[in-house]
């Protein structure tokens, strides 16, 4: 079969998690994206929210099925030689809606062929084929090793996804630690973690700081940090909302190059959000602001599909009166600003 080669790779992603305006929430999910010639796979499909097989919430034993099968060693899940590439991060049901596509071996070679949007058992390529994808050709040697580092221990499929909380504001801690666990995000809440075991310490992404913590209880902290060899994000708590301390810590727990993002950057000024995207990706925006009496309020003020360039978009008087912050997100990344005045 003729198909030029790409390059094959994998690397962390993930499927940034949400406190919804409804009160729901959208899961966090992290996972291993395919990188395709230098370029998340995903990135190729606008506006799909899914997640790929190789998601690190998974038991081993699933987790390790899943690069077993996608190197061929198993028969192919669904019918005509398909594989589900990307799915649902809530349930990951086919009735949900699955991207899939034939894997197959030419010689030493893997090719990925035909990817469609697959809804059940058998694949309509000419209603729903995404005929701009594929085929790649992947040289044999590079497709396993990539796969293999999954599970003999060389490459860590995920970051650490749980996060410390310090703040004077217990009520608010709380609720913020129910929303990071609700959406899959380990949060544990502490006055003082300069006596916490080093071994603890390691388990931890993010550190969150809350708007009352003085920058000598900060020092502690970090220095506590230090000691224990741990690399990880500080979070400086912009506001007392949780949905808003919520997108910083997904924020900060994103460790990823910029390469690998599509939401690259955000400014908010002059009633304006600046927003640049490297692919077509659905961007929503959301302005959050503290009236003179300290109550929040929350305003969804785009969502729409952004090509790849800089866009300007608009913001309600109304919702950046005052104290105010700005939200992007698209299913992969988020990004958070104070409105600059």
């Amino acid at each position: 079969m003729s198909a030029e080669y790409a390059a094959f790779g994998l690397a962390p992603a993930m499927r940034a998690g949400e406190v919804l305006a409804d009160g729901g929430y959208q899961v966090h999910r992290d996972f291993v994206d395919f990188i395709v010639d230098g370029r998340p796979l995903l990135f190729q499909l606008t506006d799909l929210d899914a997640v790929s097989p190789l998601a690190s919430d998974v038991p081993p034993a699933i987790f390790t099925a899943q690069v077993r099968s996608l190197l061929l060693e198993t028969d192919a899940p669904l019918e005509g030689g398909r594989y589900v590439i990307y799915g649902c991060p809530e349930c990951e049901d086919l009735a949900c809606g699955a991207v899939t596509a034939v894997i197959q071996r030419d010689g030493a070679d893997f090719i990925w062929r035909d990817f469609a949007w697959q809804t059940d058992e058998h694949a309509d390529l000419e209603r729903n084929g995404y005929h701009g994808i594929g085929p790649f050709r992947f040289a044999g040697a590079e497709y396993r090793a990539a796969l293999d580092s999954l599970i003999d221990g060389t490459e860590a499929p995920v970051a650490k996804r749980r996060v410390l909380l310090i703040g004077a504001r217990v009520a608010v801690l709380a609720k913020l630690a129910a929303a990071l666990r609700a959406i899959g995000i380990g949060a544990d809440i502490t006055g003082d973690a300069t006596h916490v075991p080093a071994d603890e310490l390691r388990g931890y992404g993010a550190v969150a700081f809350g708007r009352a913590v003085t920058q000598a209880e900060r020092a502690a902290v970090q220095a506590a940090f230090d000691r224990a060899g741990v690399d990880v994000a500080y979070v400086d708590g912009l506001a007392p909302i949780v949905p808003l301390l919520v997108a910083q810590i997904e924020h900060a727990l994103d460790r990823r190059p910029a390469e690998q993002h599509r939401l690259t950057r955000l400014v908010a000024a002059d009633g304006e959000a600046g927003i640049e995207v490297t692919s077509p990706c659905r961007v929503r925006v959301t302005a959050y602001r503290l009236d003179r009496l300290y109550r929040s309020h929350t305003q969804d003020v785009f969502d729409g599909v952004l090509e790849p360039g800089s866009h300007r978009i608009s913001l309600d008087a109304k919702a950046v009166k005052g104290e105010s912050f700005v939200v992007a997100r698209t299913t992969g990344s988020v990004l958070v600003e104070a409105m600059a005045r």
